[in-house]
C-alpha cells in the first residue's frame, strides 16, 4: 500500500484544530454518468454542494455530467440533487400532483429513469469505462435516493461493488442522533422537547449554544480530487398484462401467479397499528408486499409465490421506468402527516392498510384477505381462496342464496358477505387512485366466487366508469341464473381443471342456510385439511330458488393419454355439461334429484386437480408455452392425435347417454311419474345436442391458427417489445424444457387402488379411459 504526504494546506484541517478563522481553497469536480459511462443524461441537471461550513454553493452540471466547485472551505463536501420535476410529461406531473400522496419525483429521478442498465439482468456494472476517469478511490457506484432529500418511494439499495466511501461523512460536521418518528406530548414536565432533542443535545442547548445542524442528505466527497458516480438506472420489473378484454395465454399464465400470491401475507414490518417508526420494509419472501415494494422495484426477478412451492415459474416481466411500476404508496410520516402521523391511531394509512385486506383479525370477521396495486395503466385486484380451515369452510357451505342489493338475482350468502368487505377495502382504494386504469381482478376457488360479486358491484358503482376484465381459476357457483343473465356484461373468463371439484359446487340444487345443514337437515360438511377444501358432499335438495349456475366464459384444461405414454392437455371451450361440470352433467344430476356422490369423493381425493401451485399454474404455464410454439410455427393448438382422442372419447360419452335414455325409457322406476321422466329425457336430449356442439367446436379449433392476440393480448402490436422481454423468460433453463403439458401423476401404489375400488374411481398410473364413468 503507497501512503502519499498530506498536502501542507490540509494539515491543520486534519490535525483536529479547530480554526479561528476556517480556510478557503479546496477544490473538488465530480462526473455523473450512467453505466454505460455517458454523462449526457444527467447534463444541465442543478447541483448543490455544501462544504465543511455549510456554505451552499449551486451549479448545473454542463453537456458532459460535470461540474465543479473551486475555492471552497477546506475538507470534505457533500453534493446533493434536489431539483423538483417540472417537466411537461404527464406520468410524471400527474404523480407529482396528485391528491392522495403526492411523490417529490426530482429531475434526477426522471433523467434515471429514462437510463438503462448495462447488464439485462441489472446486476451492477463491473467496469463502466468512466471509471478511468476518476481519481483514485473516487469512483463510486450511487443511487437517486443516495442524491436527493425524500427517499420513502425510492427502491431500496442495490448491491454494488463501488459504495461512496462512508468514511468521508465522519470528516464533516458531527450529526445529532437520528431517531424513530416521535410524538411530543407537550404535557409533559419538559414540555416534550426532549422527544426532540437528545440529552447530548440538551447539555449543548444549556451551555448556550445550539445543537449542530443535521447533515444534509447527499454523497460525501473528498476535496482537490475529481470523482466519478455511476447512477443506478432507475427501472423496475412489472408482470406483463394484457389490459385488452379479450382472453390471451400470458393474462392467463401471469393471472394464475398473481391469483397464488394472494395467499401470502403482505410481509410490512413493523405491522403494528398504528406504526410508529418513520419507515417501513417488507423482508417477509414470499409475500405481496415484498413482490411489489420491495423485489419488483429493485430489480429483482421473483418466482415464489407460495411458501411451499419448489419449482419455479416466472412471471414474463417487461422493465419499465421506476414510475410505471406496480405500485405500493410510500410511508412518510413527515412528508405525510395527515395520513401517516401516529397520532392518528387506528385512523393511521400505512402501505398494509392501503394495498392488503386482511380482518381476520376484526370483532366482526369475514375472513377475508386480498391485495390491490396499481399502475397508470391498470389496477390489479387479487382475492385469495379457501385458507383458514373453518372459516373459510363454514363460509363456503353458507350456501343460502340471499338477494343482490346491487343488481338483480340472488347470490350465494357466505361468498356476498366476503365480496362487501373486499368492495369497501377496493372502493377506498379507487378514490384514491383511479384515474381511468383497466381493472384486471384475479382470483381461485372461494376467492374466484368472491372476486365475481365483487366485480359485478364494482361493474355497476356508478361513482366510476370502471372496464373490467375478470380472470377465475377453479371456482365454485356464485349466484342464481337471474344474477349470471344480469351480469352477462362483465367480462369474465373462467378456467377450469379437468376433475377439479370445486367448480360442481354449491350444486345447481343447492340453496340451504349453513345452521340447518348442521342440524335439521343433517348436511355432512367434509373438510379436506390437505387441500384446505370445504366440500358439500351430501346436501339437502331445496327447490326453493332458482339453480345456482355458473358465470363466464369456459375454457377448461382437457387431459389427454396415449398408449406410448405421452400426455398433454389442451386449454378449449366445450359446449356440454358433462365437460362443464366435471361430470355433473344436468341429465344425470336429476336422476333421484341428486347428484353422483361416488365421484365427488373421488374429485375430493383427487384434490391436487384444484391446487394453484401442483395443477393450474403448471397447466397454465404449459398452455402459454403450448400457444407461443403454436404461434411462432403458425399451427394449430390441437395435434391430429389430440383430436382423434378427444373426438373419440366425446362419441362414446354420446353413446353411453344413448344408453341411459334407452334405459330410462324402457325400465320407468315405480316412484317416478311420467312427467319426470319425460324431463330427464329431454334433459339427455339437450346434453346430447350439446356434446355435438362440443365436437364442432374441437374441430374448428384444429383448424385455427394461433394469432399473436390470442398469445399476448395488447402486447400484439409490440412484437418487438415482446421479444426483447422474452428474452429474459427464456434465460431461465425451466422456462425452455420439454416437458410433457399435463400434470404426470405418481406411480400407482397399493392404497390408490383400494381408493379407486371403493369410490369407483380412475387410480393413480392405471391406464385411462375417458368416458362418463371417469369424469362423472
Amino acid at each position: 500500500m503507497n501512503f502519499k504526504p498530506l498536502a501542507a494546506s490540509d494539515v491543520a484541517f486534519m490535525a483536529g484544530n479547530i480554526h479561528a478563522c476556517p480556510l478557503r481553497g479546496h477544490s473538488t469536480s465530480f462526473q455523473l454518468v450512467d453505466e454505460f459511462g455517458d454523462g449526457k443524461p444527467y447534463a444541465g441537471l442543478t447541483y448543490e454542494i455544501i462544504d465543511y461550513e455549510d456554505t451552499v454553493y449551486t451549479g448545473k452540471l454542463d453537456a458532459t455530467g460535470s461540474g465543479k466547485v473551486d475555492n471552497h472551505y477546506c475538507g470534505p463536501v457533500v453534493l446533493k440533487l434536489n431539483q423538483p420535476f417540472k417537466g411537461a410529461e404527464a406520468l410524471y406531473k400527474d404523480l407529482r400532483t396528485r391528491p392522495h400522496y403526492p411523490l417529490p419525483i426530482t429531475e434526477l429521478q426522471v433523467r434515471a429513469e429514462k437510463t438503462r442498465f448495462f447488464n439485462t439482468s441489472g446486476v451492477r456494472t463491473q467496469a463502466n469505462p468512466a471509471k478511468d476517469l476518476a481519481d483514485a478511490t473516487a469512483y463510486y457506484q450511487v443511487e437517486v435516493s443516495e442524491l436527493v432529500k425524500h427517499v420513502a418511494h425510492l427502491p431500496p439499495l442495490a448491491l454494488r461493488r463501488d459504495p461512496p466511501n462512508m468514511v468521508v461523512h465522519k470528516l464533516l460536521r458531527p450529526t445529532p442522533t437520528s431517531r424513530a418518528f416521535t410524538s411530543v406530548d407537550k404535557s409533559a414536565p419538559d414540555g416534550g422537547i426532549s422527544a426532540v432533542f437528545s440529552q447530548m443535545d440538551m447539555a449543548t442547548v444549556e451551555l448556550g449554544f445550539f445543537p449542530p445542524p443535521h447533515k444534509p442528505k447527499g454523497i460525501a466527497l473528498l476535496p482537490n480530487k475529481h470523482h466519478v458516480m455511476e447512477v443506478r438506472p432507475m427501472r423496475a420489473l412489472r408482470p406483463m398484462l394484457s389490459t385488452g378484454n379479450e382472453f390471451c395465454a400470458l393474462n392467463l399464465y401471469q393471472l394464475a401467479l398473481m391469483a397464488t400470491l394472494s395467499y401470502t401475507d403482505f410481509g410490512q414490518e413493523p405491522d403494528t397499528q398504528p406504526v410508529k417508526t418513520d419507515s417501513v420494509s417488507f423482508p417477509l419472501q414470499p409475500s405481496s408486499g415484498n413482490w411489489f415494494g420491495h423485489a419488483l422495484p429493485q430489480f429483482d426477478e421473483l418466482w415464489k409465490v407460495d411458501a411451499t412451492q419448489t419449482t419455479k415459474y416466472y412471471p414474463l416481466y417487461e422493465e419499465v421506468p421506476y414510475s410505471k411500476r406496480l405500485e405500493v404508496v410510500p410511508f412518510d410520516p413527515l412528508l405525510y402527516p395527515d395520513v401517516n402521523n401516529p397520532e392518528l391511531g387506528d385512523e393511521q394509512e400505512h402501505p398494509a392498510k392501503l394495498h392488503f385486506l386482511d380482518d381476520r383479525k376484526q370483532v366482526k370477521s369475514s375472513d377475508t384477505q386480498a391485495f390491490i396495486t396499481h399502475h397508470d395503466e391498470l389496477i390489479l385486484i387479487s382475492v385469495r381462496g379457501t385458507n383458514e380451515l373453518l372459516a373459510d369452510g363454514l363460509r363456503d357451505a353458507d350456501a343460502q342464496q340471499v338477494p343482490f342489493e346491487e343488481g338483480e338475482g340472488k347470490v350465494h350468502n357466505g361468498f356476498y358477505g366476503a365480496a362487501k368487505v373486499a368492495y369497501t377495502f377496493v372502493v377506498t382504494y379507487l378514490d384514491k387512485f383511479y384515474s381511468g386504469q383497466k381493472l384486471l381482478i384475479t382470483g381461485h376457488s372461494l376467492g374466484g366466487a368472491v372476486a365475481l360479486i365483487l366485480a359485478e358491484m364494482l361493474r355497476r358503482d356508478k361513482r366510476f366508469d370502471l372496464n373490467i376484465v375478470l380472470y377465475t381459476y377453479g371456482a365454485p357457483r356464485a349466484g342464481d341464473t337471474t344474477f349470471i343473465k344480469n351480469a352477462h356484461p362483465l367480462n369474465h373468463h373462467r378456467i377450469v381443471n379437468h376433475n377439479d371439484p370445486v367448480p360442481s359446487v354449491p350444486a345447481t340444487w343447492m340453496n340451504t342456510p349453513s345452521k340447518p345443514m348442521y342440524v335439521a337437515h343433517g348436511t355432512v360438511l367434509v373438510l379436506n385439511p390437505a387441500a384446505g377444501l370445504a366440500l358439500l358432499i351430501v346436501g339437502m335438495v331445496n327447490f326453493r330458488g332458482e339453480p345456482y349456475a355458473h358465470h363466464g366464459k369456459l375454457r377448461h384444461f382437457m387431459p389427454v393419454e396415449f398408449n406410448e405414454g405421452h400426455k398433454s392437455s389442451i386449454l378449449w371451450e366445450p359446449g356440454c355439461s358433462t365437460i362443464n361440470d366435471h361430470g355433473c352433467a344436468k341429465a344425470l344430476r336429476q336422476i333421484d334429484g341428486l347428484p353422483k356422490r361416488g365421484s365427488l369423493l373421488r374429485q375430493v381425493m383427487e384434490a391436487a386437480d384444484h391446487s394453484m401451485v401442483a395443477s393450474y399454474i403448471p397447466g397454465c404455464w404449459a398452455s402459454l408455452r403450448r400457444w407461443q410454439e403454436a404461434q411462432k410455427l403458425k399451427r394449430s393448438r390441437v395435434t391430429a392425435q389430440e383430436l382423434e382422442r378427444i373426438n373419440g372419447a366425446l362419441g362414446n360419452i354420446s353413446r353411453q347417454l344413448d344408453d341411459l335414455q334407452q334405459t330410462l325409457e324402457n325400465n320407468p322406476r315405480a316412484h317416478a311419474n311420467y312427467h319426470q321422466d319425460a324431463q330427464k329425457s329431454q334433459a339427455l336430449k339437450e346434453e346430447k345436442g350439446k356434446i355435438q356442439m362440443t365436437q364442432t367446436r374441437l374441430l374448428a379449433l384444429h383448424d385455427q391458427r394461433v394469432t399473436e392476440t390470442e398469445v399476448y393480448g395488447s402486447y400484439a402490436d409490440q412484437p418487438e417489445w415482446v421479444q426483447e422481454n422474452l428474452l429474459r423468460w427464456n434465460a431461465h433453463p425451466e422456462n425452455t424444457v420439454n416437458e410433457q403439458l399435463a400434470k404426470i401423476p405418481p406411480p400407482a401404489e397399493d392404497h390408490d387402488l383400494a381408493i379407486a375400488a371403493i369410490t369407483g374411481g380412475h387410480a393413480v398410473g392405471a391406464p385411462y379411459h375417458l368416458d362418463i364413468d371417469s369424469i362423472v
